[in-house]
């Protein structure tokens, strides 16, 4: 079990107990020291039902817990090892009821949480060219993810934005109740009124829970401090692992401060710092190294290199966005030549928007690559469609699921139907399914929309007495029953829609394999939780593109960080912003990038862009000034193109 652990490693696996800070650098072997950890204490006596290890993204838990079984096999069994909101998923499905809510809740994504507050600002006739629906999801979210209420929040509203703000919440969170839904950050702030309102259920928790690990500590939010805090109060058995270094969720309401104050937390805590790093070349480190010490939000440590100094960095200076994906494909294709492989490769950029013309020359030069969003995936009409089904089947009081899908494919149940609905559920207070349920019989429905809703209520009605079959036979009767495919084909790429439907009953059947005891409601749930991340998919030999964020915690043997430019990286609002905190953050994601690198790290930069169809003239981006400059090698390719 301690093969090949360094000195610092080892003092963190077998610490004794008490609070445990685990400052690692990037690549110092953190996921190897957190699972140690757990097989240690297993193998020490603890009882694997009382640890619980949370982490930040699906794939770094299935990584984790398939490291933890392979330590201890069997003896394993009983340990919880999740995401922080697969945690609150599963404690809310024992206790939603204490808040209003049925434990077969609905988990909104991003897409429907805005259209419902859409629909809310609809209702306070709030003008679109001062309110925009995304930006209030944005602000909303934010909000609760610092653990404010619509009431907390409107008490201190000091101006007619933020007042007209906390109504839009506060009746944003009535539809949800009323719909039996919750949005991401509900997962986080109903466990943290849960545990306030119902001390014996916190409790519960804390007579059970003797050791709390947590991974990616620097990322935590406040409702997830408060959570962890509610969670070890008892025992103190807390270890978390981060890096403040590599904090780069401000914008969604980490606090960088939640690691960097851990020490006056816990007074009595240990520190171990991991500063050997096992994955990049000494010439990678040495840069990033000289990057980050310009940020003064960060506890001192060091990037030790274990490897040779290997090849300097390369910093390419190309004419514009067209020439630099030219420049970047003709350095994939030549290191390709020389024995790397394409699966080898990254393309690692700051927002999505930027992935278009590297795409575009990857296609010209025939070359593999996977845009890397898992997301994307579930987004798709299609998909979306039969997941609507499932979850509608689960909680029918979504009105969310329920419109997507009760004229779909159509059945004669238009606009005019579905506001008489809308009409009867607010004045009757009940969801759209239930006033249909109403409507069918109350002569309030054209002859034609009434037998809709009668075979309507019937397919709901047969279908619900199917989920305790697993969600690939719902998802078959469902496409079955309602000529699905039939009427996907005739749309628009049809044939590749019917692909994708197939790659669903697939990836249903397989989490029925991997989960023989789980529902379909708990598959809906799988489904709501998938992140970016969980669309990498590693030894598919093709090139990955993806942003700087979703990268954090991959490696590849080759990186490319394209746009090495001022209002890029750093990205323009956080120079508009004129904070240094933001300007950090920039720094830090930055640096997140450079160290996903393990051989080869090529930076580009471009002398103009076209903005508004002319070309701009760029200015390189402040952070390479701030590189090792005897580790990096500049080449300006721009006078040749």
């Amino acid at each position: 079990m301690f093969r090949g652990l360094t000195e610092s490693q080892r003092k963190a696996v077998t610490h004794p107990g008490g609070p445990l800070l685990v400052l690692a650098g990037a690549g110092s072997g953190k996921t190897r020291v957190i699972t140690t950890r757990i097989a240690h204490l297993v193998s020490a006596g603890v009882d694997p039902y009382r640890i619980i290890a949370v982490t930040f993204t699906n794939k770094a838990a299935g990584e984790m817990k398939e490291r933890v079984f392979s330590l201890l096999g069997g003896a394993a069994r009983g340990l919880t090892l999740r995401t922080f909101h697969s945690l609150c998923v599963r404690i809310l499905r024992g206790f939603a009821d204490r808040l209003g809510y049925t434990r077969d809740f609905s988990i909104l994504d991003d897409r429907a949480s805005t259209r419902l507050i859409k629909r809310v600002m609809k209702d306070f006739e709030l003008p679109s060219s001062q309110f925009k629906p995304s930006a209030m999801a944005d602000t909303i979210s934010r909000i609760k993810g610092a653990g404010e209420t619509p009431e907390t929040y409107l008490e201190f509203a000091d101006g007619y934005r933020r007042e007209v703000t906390a109504r839009v919440y506060r009746n944003y969170q009535e539809l949800l109740l009323g719909q039996n839904c919750m949005d991401f950050d509900d997962l986080l702030a109903n466990v943290v009124a849960l545990f306030e309102q119902q001390p014996e259920v916190r409790q519960m928790y804390q007579d059970k829970i003797l050791h709390l690990l947590v991974d990616e500590y620097q990322d935590t939010n406040r409702a997830q401090y408060v959570i962890a805090r509610s969670l070890n109060a008892k025992h103190q058995n807390i270890c978390v692992a981060g890096d403040p270094d590599q904090s780069i969720y401000g914008w969604r309401g980490a606090e960088i401060s939640n690691i960097l104050d851990f020490e006056e937390d816990y007074p009595d805590v240990t520190v171990v710092k991991l500063e050997e790093n096992w994955r990049s070349s000494g010439a990678i480190l040495a840069n990033a190294q000289a990057l980050i010490e310009n940020n003064q939000m960060r506890q001192e440590k060091s990037l030790l290199p274990t490897r040779e100094a290997g090849p300097n960095v390369q910093v390419l200076g190309c004419y514009d966005e067209v020439h630099e994906a030219e420049v970047v494909v003709d350095k994939v294709m030549s290191l390709c030549e020389n024995g790397a492989r394409h699966g080898d490769i990254a393309v690692l950029y700051r927002t999505n928007a930027f992935s278009r013309n590297i795409e575009e020359a990857l296609l010209k030069a025939k070359l593999p690559y996977q845009v890397v969003q898992g997301v994307e995936f579930y987004s798709r009409r299609e998909i979306k469609d039969l997941v609507s089904y499932l979850d509608f089947l689960v909680n029918p009081r979504n009105n969310s699921s329920f419109e997507r899908i009760v004229n779909t494919p159509p059945r004669g149940f238009g606009k005019k139907a579905l506001a008489t609905l809308d009409a009867i559920a607010q004045r009757e207070n009940t969801s759209m399914y239930e006033a249909l349920q109403t409507a069918a019989g109350s002569g309030e429905l054209t002859r034609r929309a009434a037998g809709s809703a009668a075979a309507f209520i019937k397919l709901v009605e047969d279908l619900q007495g199917m989920l305790g079959q697993g969600p690939a036979q719902v998802l078959s009767e469902i496409i079955t029953r309602t000529g699905y495919e039939e009427y996907i084909s005739k749309q628009e790429n049809g044939e590749e829609r019917l692909e994708n439907i197939a790659e669903l009953l697939n990836a249903a059947a397989r989490f029925s394999q991997d989960n023989p005891e789980g529902s379909t409601a708990d598959y809906v749930e799988q489904v709501a939780l998938v992140a970016d991340i969980d669309g990498y998919e590693e030894g598919a030999g093709k090139v990955s593109l993806m942003t700087l964020h979703t990268a954090k915690g991959l490696e590849f043997p080759v990186v490319f960080i394209p746009g090495m430019e001022e209002g890029l990286i750093p990205h323009q609002r956080s120079i508009e912003d004129g904070r240094q905190t933001e300007l950090e953050e920039e720094r830090r994601l930055l640096y997140v990038g450079m160290t996903r690198a393990k051989d080869r790290l090529f930076l580009t930069l471009s002398k103009y862009r076209n903005e508004f169809g002319e070309p701009a003239r760029r200015i390189e981006s402040r952070f390479l000034s701030e590189l090792d400059a005897g580790c990096i090698d500049l080449v300006d390719l721009s006078e040749d193109y």
